[in-house]
């Protein structure tokens, strides 16, 4: 039961982190269905956020490689230039999410780690989603992006700390605002995310005495690592697909559901 409720969770992970329905709210939800208490951890849902930062950096190397090049030339050119531009952009969007989080991120986590909080931040979030289709002029690319833009999105970024609000789809919905053209305000969204996920996990991960885990346990950890990674890496390749041709409103429609089955679940039983 271990190491299936890991498969279980690190799939949930995969699946949420990246499609803009909120991750945590779906770990929370699946740990109180898939009910193996060593797992029932921010810990472990830590190193699942490990494994899709793992397929973040895999899926993006090519792009990342072009952000390292472009970032150390000392007299950018042509692609060096731009690449050189996002670069700066991503950090400077990454500022007030981890400046938030190094003081407050625990406590938003712990404190809001309940499916009762959970159900307004995903009907907010639907509508964020819906607005954004409807009234975003979607004609830029992450190049023509400010640094102002990304202070936007960066503070944006903030709301994620709630359960509930997921972290791609507010990003996301930012960068739509600004006029990002779907799929790349999505890129910019999952780009922005690596400095943010790996200090987080970094953080909580040296707090860990991993040499304190029983061998089924680390195992457990393990696998939900490598699960997360390879299934975030296929859902990053087919979600840039799906959003070049297809709006936001089928997540939105999928968040009302969500908060409904929740609501009846919770709140009306």
């Amino acid at each position: 039961m271990l190491y299936f409720s890991s498969i279980i969770l690190a799939l949930a992970q995969a699946l949420t982190e990246f499609l803009p329905v909120s991750s945590s709210a779906h770990l929370i939800i699946f740990h109180q269905i898939f009910t193996a208490p060593e797992l029932d951890t921010l810990m472990f849902d830590v190193m699942l956020h490990l494994g899709t930062f793992l397929a973040i950096l895999f899926y993006f190397w090519p792009e990342i490689i072009k952000l390292i090049k472009g970032f150390f030339s000392w007299k950018p050119q042509g692609e060096n230039k731009i690449y050189q531009k996002i670069g700066w952009l991503i950090i400077f969007s990454a500022i007030p999410a981890a400046a938030i989080g190094y003081i407050y991120g625990d406590f938003i986590e712990q404190s809001f780690r309940s499916v009762h909080w959970l159900i307004w931040p995903i009907i907010a979030g639907a509508i964020l989603l819906i607005l954004a289709e409807r009234f975003s002029k979607q004609n830029k690319k992450i190049g023509q992006l400010n640094f102002g833009s990304a202070l936007y999105i960066g503070l944006a970024q903030i709301l994620a700390f709630m359960p509930g609000t997921s972290r791609s789809g507010i990003t996301i919905t930012a960068g739509m605002q600004l006029g990002l053209e779907r799929k790349e305000a999505a890129r910019f969204s999952f780009l922005m995310s690596l400095p943010i996920i790996f200090g987080a996990a970094v953080q909580k991960i040296t707090k860990v005495n991993f040499g304190d885990l029983p061998p089924h346990l680390f195992l457990a950890f393990i696998l939900g690592v490598a699960v997360s990674a390879a299934a975030g890496y296929l859902v990053i390749k087919y979600l840039l697909k799906f959003l070049i041709s297809h709006s936001l409103d089928y997540f939105a429609v999928y968040r009302f559901i969500l908060a409904g089955v929740l609501l009846l679940l919770f709140y009306f039983r």
